[in-house]
């Protein structure tokens, strides 16, 4: 058996302007239903607009968009928490996906996910997340996410040629720890979004 790379996405923050084309992208690939969004986009907003006493306002207004799907975790909290074995995590390239046939819509990898990746489905009764279009890639296609992002603000690959690229971050201002599942996600935060040791 062949043995491939863990995937990752890498996210350039710095770049997104939160037009939410990745998310919709991926909604219309996948058929979802409404409340269903495998890959969402996040507006992070801080700050307040300061009355001087002269006269007028200052603002230390802070805001940025994040986009995450699902991070194929190394340490997935879904797998464990599913009580009928439906998530599995691919030993050749690391993808995390959920067996729509075994799936019994027991939520719990929904309530496990710090990230929010798995979505229920309340027509189908079934939980299900972003699969990286392997569908798509094993035509040599990318994933729909990075395919329609206008400005090229994600890309994915194997995550430790990532990290070599562009860095080890993988957790910004607003996220859950990392520590907790160790995503395979690589990021460019925006100036606004990293986080800053004491």
């Amino acid at each position: 058996m062949r043995t491939l790379a863990q995937l990752g996405f890498y996210i350039n923050q710095s770049l997104c302007t939160g037009c939410k084309a990745c998310s919709v992208s991926c909604k219309d690939k996948n058929n979802l239903d409404v409340g269903v969004n495998f890959r969402r986009v996040y507006t992070y907003e801080e700050g307040t607009f300061i009355q001087q006493p002269s006269s007028g306002f200052v603002n230390n207004i802070k805001a940025f968009y994040f986009t995450i799907a699902c991070n194929h975790c190394t340490k997935p909290r879904c797998i464990p928490s599913c009580p009928t074995g439906a998530i599995i995590k691919n030993k050749e390239n690391g993808v995390v996906t959920i067996d729509q046939e075994i799936c019994a819509g027991a939520q719990l990898c929904v309530k496990a996910c710090p990230y929010g990746a798995p979505q229920y489905n309340k027509q189908k009764f079934k939980s299900n997340k972003c699969d990286f279009c392997i569908d798509l890639q094993e035509k040599g296609e990318e994933p729909v996410c990075v395919a329609t992002c206008p400005m090229k603000a994600i890309e994915f690959g194997p995550v430790e040629k990532l990290r070599e690229k562009y860095g080890s971050v993988s957790q910004i201002k607003g996220m859950p720890s990392n520590s907790i599942t160790h995503p395979n996600i690589v990021i460019t935060p925006h100036k606004d979004a990293k986080l800053y040791s004491s």
